[in-house]
């Protein structure tokens, strides 16, 4: 996880129309109320802001089914989730934030737990994109055939035994702390010889083996003093994100037969209510162009991306200008958030890695940031599971008059004139990634690989 390999970067020259070409991919209501909140065996979730209800598996929980090899088990609803509840007449929406994290490994470095605890602190849900790999041990790679490479092949590599035993331990306590569970496939191959040129069959086998791998981690480790992991894998899966924001075209029709419910892989689009894909099947939660404060071209909201244009792709860039670099990237995010939250309210998402790029700087540029909005009003920091059920609770006409808002587009007349029917929208739903929004800019520069 700590190096950087094959990828696509955005250059320091790309606009915001270019964005959609890069890469963002690592090795490796009322009252100041916050997300539904999540507590270890479900505690109780915050309402306001038209989001919630109550709670789901709370209280007594049925015996635990094991599933398989006992790697994983059946223990019935999460903990901690809460049943959406449709926006009333003219009610302004809550303004969801999505932090995620590709790769989602506990390493030395201890920012699984980390950021566990933080959200903890602000009763917070995010989504955990976990690698499949990162449950299998190097020395049973054998068992990984590769869609068009050798079998074993990695471009990230393997964790070690105790890693994968720290990364087994977070992922459990994390589901059930109400956060998802996701999937970032396994070998993580980008470029040329990458999951760019991956059939929809290639997917489907590099999605069976990410499953496989989590849901024989017992047999395959050998591992004995670790519980099973308490959800089954096959109905949690519903959804993840590409190396490399790549091969997204080829996966959607997977996708949609093994009955996902949304893709995070887009290359980017702008801060616009997010709509659906693949013939309608799959909810498309693309990155998205944030301002990026001292430049006049915007940058994904993803912590690589904005490595990217600050060091050139090198994580061990200039160590004076990392207080500079990291004030810059905690002003980016906060500014695509408020953009958000003072106009459109369009969801916002935010990608991160556990790596320590420039000595951390990113870490603590999204730590700040998420302490600071999640103090606000009607915002709810939900993973992206949560989203997609607050999405499909809504009256549909709703949703097309939300997605004719562009970014920074406040409601005409407010949002109780603005959604106080909805009717029918004289705009049909926009396809996301076509940035057939205002505001994009030509593109000045092309991505580069790295």
């Amino acid at each position: 996880m700590g190096t950087i390999s094959r990828r696509t970067v955005l250059t320091a020259a790309a606009s915001a129309a270019a964005l959609g070409a890069a890469s963002a991919c690592s090795d490796g209501g009322s009252g100041g109320s916050s997300n539904p909140g999540q507590r270890p065996g479900g505690g109780s979730s915050t309402k306001g802001g038209g989001g919630t209800g109550g709670t789901t598996g709370a209280g007594s929980r049925p015996p635990a089914r094991s599933i398989g090899d006992g790697s994983t088990s059946d223990t019935g609803p999460q903990p901690g989730q809460s049943r959406p509840e449709r926006l009333k007449p003219g009610q302004r929406p809550p303004q969801f934030v999505v932090f995620s994290w590709d790769g989602a490994g506990e390493l030395d470095n201890k920012l699984f737990s980390r950021f566990r605890e933080l959200a903890q602190k602000h009763r917070a849900s995010m989504t955990f994109f976990l690698s499949g790999i990162y449950t299998l041990p190097e020395s049973k790679k054998n068992l990984y055939h590769p869609p068009r490479h050798p079998v074993g092949a990695s471009a990230i590599g393997y964790l070690t035994d105790a890693h994968i035993h720290s990364t087994l331990q977070q992922v459990r306590l994390a589901w059930l702390e109400g956060h998802e569970i996701g999937t970032h496939f396994n070998g993580h191959f980008c470029g040329p010889d990458g999951v760019g040129r991956w059939s929809p069959a290639d997917w489907d086998s590099e999605i069976r083996q990410a499953k496989q791998f989590v849901k024989e981690w017992r047999t395959n480790t050998g591992f004995t003093d670790l519980e099973p992991l308490p959800f089954d894998y096959d109905k949690e899966l519903i959804g993840g994100r590409t190396p490399c924001l790549e091969g997204q075209r080829n996966l959607l029709p997977t996708a949609a037969k093994l009955g996902w419910k949304y893709d995070a892989s887009s290359p980017g689009d702008l801060q616009m209510w997010p709509g659906k894909v693949q013939g309608g099947r799959i909810w498309n939660f693309p990155l998205q162009s944030i301002p990026f404060p001292g430049h006049s071209f915007q940058v994904l909201s993803m912590d690589y991306n904005i490595m990217a244009n600050q060091s050139g792709g090198s994580p061990k860039g200039d160590p004076a200008r990392r207080a500079a670099w990291r004030t810059q990237a905690r002003d980016s995010y906060l500014a695509g958030f408020r953009r958000a939250y003072d106009s459109n309210r369009a969801p916002f998402f935010i990608g991160n890695h556990f790596e320590e790029w420039n000595g951390g700087i990113y870490m603590d540029a999204v730590e700040e940031v998420l302490t600071q909005i999640a103090g606000h009003p009607e915002v709810r920091l939900v993973s992206f599971r949560q989203l997609v059920e607050w999405l499909e609770a809504q009256d549909p006409a709703v949703l097309r008059k939300l997605r004719t808002l562009n970014p920074g587009q406040k409601p005409t007349g407010g949002w109780e004139s603005f959604l106080g029917t909805a009717g029918p929208s004289p705009t049909a739903d926009l396809p996301s990634g076509s940035g057939a929004a205002s505001g994009s800019a030509s593109p000045s520069g092309t991505p580069s690989m790295r």
